[in-house]
């Protein structure tokens, strides 16, 4: 793979890198997510999507009203350029459940030169299509191995993953839960499994992240934290699909305090199935447990922070220094910023999860 396609499908050209600084600089959050729809085939337990404190309690995802067709496709990109973000993510409910809107979504995304990722539990076929969109990534959840898995995200199994992605080169997504971590060999056998399947290009590992106060199953004890972040150099040098980098690995040790403190939070704007209604603080929305968060895309931005640029300064600094500046700009504008560059802190009330993951 040449180096212009290694741009186009996984990373960022060093230009586009400094587009999202000057956006940032000029009080626009890069990233933006939404959920296309409120339908999911599946019904896991712990989905923080369908949490009744996801949109903040007044309204529940189901309740929401969506769209279809050609209205859901006009509507979409007029969101697209209204925020003229960098990347977006696609998630739900499940996306594939929107697959004819998508397939025209996807194209003009890669027109505008926007960087897109659908997140899926592949419960229906990927299209094979799709490969040949420049800067389109798909992300498969794939929570443990099938005797969880199977279980828990009926009825996306394995069998049924391993068909819809044939031809198709995807991310694998695992959200390590505490069933997980009673011995070191259980993720052991799930990273050598999706290593060696070519059609994934990368794995990418969450922590299950709690709501304040939550009492779960899923949620990582002490002991489990300090095992899997032990654990964790061994599996970087032995599994190359794997996506752990120090700076990940040290991320996951220290993550954010509070939504004000993570970068990812920060540098999203998140909306939900009716394309009106914002998710806040981030993606997971409802009250998360920030200093347990182990979400892959916070600790992907926030391993930003322990990467040196000159001296003692990181790029930590430079984030954060230029979202301050984007803050008086949106003061001066009088845009619309994403919420919680607003600086007002929010007071969290528990709320009790239903199910796990949509897509």
């Amino acid at each position: 793979m040449g180096q212009k396609a290694k741009y186009e499908k996984g990373g960022l050209r060093p230009g586009e890198v400094a587009a999202a600084w000057l956006r940032i600089l000029g009080g626009k959050a890069p990233l933006l997510s939404v959920e296309i729809t409120k339908e999911c085939p599946l019904k896991c337990p712990g989905c923080y999507a369908y949490n009744p404190e996801h949109l903040g309690g007044e309204v529940t995802l189901r309740g929401l009203s969506e769209y279809r067709g050609e209205e859901l496709v006009n509507r979409f990109m007029a969101l697209i350029d209204e925020h003229r973000p960098l990347q977006v993510s696609i998630v739900g409910g499940e996306p594939l459940m929107r697959r004819r809107e998508l397939d025209v979504i996807l194209p003009k995304l890669a027109e505008r030169g926007v960087f897109a990722m659908v997140v899926t539990s592949a419960v229906a076929r990927i299209p094979v299509e799709w490969m040949s969109i420049p800067r389109l990534r798909v992300a498969i959840s794939v929570d443990g191995l099938p005797e969880h898995h199977d279980i828990r995200r009926r009825p996306a199994t394995y069998e049924r993953i391993l068909k819809n992605i044939i031809g198709c080169n995807v991310n694998v997504h695992l959200t390590i839960t505490r069933v997980m971590l009673q011995s070191k060999g259980y993720l052991d056998e799930y990273f050598w499994f999706w290593d060696a399947r070519p059609e994934v290009d990368r794995i990418w590992l969450s922590t299950y992240t709690p709501q304040i106060g939550e009492q779960n199953p899923e949620v990582l004890t002490r002991n489990d934290r300090e095992n899997l972040f032990a654990w964790m150099p061994e599996w970087q040098q032995r599994y190359p699909k794997l996506l752990l980098r120090n700076s990940m690995i040290e991320a996951y040790v220290s993550p954010p305090k509070d939504p004000d403190a993570c970068i990812f939070s920060s540098m999203s704007v998140n909306y939900s199935a009716d394309l009106k209604t914002r998710v806040e603080p981030c993606i997971l929305g409802g009250n998360p447990d920030c200093e347990h968060c182990g979400c892959a895309a916070s600790v992907g931005m926030h391993a930003l922070e322990f990467c040196k640029l000159a001296g003692p300064l990181k790029a930590g600094h430079l984030v954060k220094g230029s979202m301050a500046v984007g803050m008086a700009v949106n003061r001066v504008r009088r845009s619309m910023d994403p919420l919680r560059w607003k600086n007002k802190k929010k007071k969290f009330v528990s709320g009790d999860l239903i199910q796990l993951g949509s897509s």
